[in-house]
C-alpha cells in the first residue's frame, strides 16, 4: 500500500502550481526589482576580482581621502583603499553571513518546532516557554548582549543573530505541526507503524515549509541590517575586513568632510535589505493564500 498518496498533489498539479507561482512573481514588478537587486549584488560578489583591480585591504597613503572620480568611483578611505572595491568585497561577507544565519536558524527552528508540535507534552511546554523568554527581549539588544559575551568577531555575531532568530521559526513550525499531525495521511502513517522520525521529516516538515520560506526571505534583509549594526558597534568583523557595518563605523568619524566614506557602504546595506524585503513580500503574496489580494 502506498502511503505517499496523501502527502501532496500529483506531478501535473505540482507543475501547474509552479507555473502559477512563476506567473504571479513575473506580474509583480516590485518582486522582480528585488530579485534583480540581489542577483546583481550576488554577481558582483562572485566576480569581484574581475570587476576591480584594487586590493580591498592594501593601503596606499598617497591616495588617502580622495573624492569620487574616474579613478576611484566611490573615493578612498583614510589609508587610501578604494571604497568601491571594499563595498564589492563586503557584498561577499554580508550576503554569505545573512544567508548562512537565516538558513541555519530556519532549519534548526523548523526541526525543533515540528518535534514540539508533533509530540506535545511537557517537552513542548518547556521549549516553548524558553522560546517565549528569548522573544521577550528586543532582537538587537539580545544580539548585542550575546555577541558581547561571546566576544567580538564575525562568527560570534552570526551565532548571536541565529540564536535570537530561532524562536520565530520554532513558533511557525510548531503551529503548522499542530495542524498537520491531525491530517489523514499522518494518522495513516502512524497506523502502519512508521517511525516518528520518518513522519516528522517526510510528512510534517515538508508540508510546513511554506511559511518558513516566507519568513526566511523576510528575515534576510533584517539579518544583513543586524550584521551591519553590530559591526558598526564594534562587535563584528575587525578592520581591515571589508564589512559594511565596520566601514560605516569608521567612515562616520569623517562624514562631515569625506561624505562618501560612510555613504556608499550605507547605501549597499540599504540596497541589500530592500532587495530581500521586496522578495519576501512578493513570495508572501504568492505562497500565502491568506495574504492574496
Amino acid at each position: 500500500m502506498n502511503l505517499e498518496l496523501g502527502t501532496g498533489d500529483t506531478s501535473n498539479k505540482k507543475t501547474k502550481n509552479k507555473s502559477i507561482i512563476l506567473y504571479k512573481i513575473k506580474k509583480n514588478p516590485m518582486t522582480i526589482l528585488g530579485f534583480s537587486i540581489i542577483i546583481i549584488m550576488a554577481l558582483l560578489a562572485i566576480f569581484a576580482p574581475c570587476i576591480t583591480n584594487y586590493d580591498p585591504t592594501k593601503m596606499n597613503m598617497l591616495d588617502r581621502f580622495q573624492g569620487p572620480s574616474m579613478k576611484h568611483l566611490f573615493g578612498t578611505d583614510e589609508v587610501g583603499r578604494d571604497i568601491l572595491t571594499r563595498v564589492i568585497y563586503g557584498t561577499r561577507i554580508s550576503l554569505t553571513t545573512g544567508i548562512s544565519v537565516v538558513v541555519t536558524a530556519g532549519l534548526i527552528g523548523a526541526i525543533i518546532g515540528s518535534v514540539c508540535g508533533y509530540f506535545g507534552g511537557y517537552v513542548d511546554q518547556i521549549i516553548m516557554r524558553l522560546m517565549d523568554i528569548v522573544l521577550a527581549f528586543p532582537t538587537l539588544i539580545l544580539a548585542m548582549v550575546i555577541a558581547s559575551i561571546l566576544g567580538s568577531s564575525l562568527f560570534n555575531v552570526m551565532l548571536a543573530i541565529a540564536i535570537v532568530k530561532i524562536p520565530v521559526y520554532v513558533r511557525l513550525a510548531r503551529g503548522e505541526a499542530l495542524i498537520l499531525k491531525n491530517n489523514l495521511y499522518v494518522k495513516a502513517a502512524n497506523t502502519f507503524g512508521l517511525s516518528n522520525v520518518y513522519i516528522i521529516f517526510r510528512h510534517i516538515i515538508p508540508n510546513a515549509i511554506t511559511p518558513i520560506i516566507i519568513q526566511v526571505t523576510l528575515d534576510l534583509g533584517d539579518t544583513i541590517l543586524l550584521v551591519a549594526t553590530l559591526g558598526f558597534l564594534g562587535l563584528g568583523a575587525k578592520p581591515p575586513t571589508p564589512e559594511w557595518g565596520t566601514m560605516i563605523s569608521t567612515g562616520f568619524k569623517y562624514m562631515l568632510e569625506q561624505w562618501w566614506y560612510p555613504t556608499f557602504p550605507g547605501f549597499a546595506v540599504f540596497l541589500a535589505s530592500t532587495g530581500f524585503n521586496l522578495i519576501g513580500d512578493g513570495l508572501r503574496d504568492v505562497l500565502d493564500p491568506k495574504s492574496s489580494r
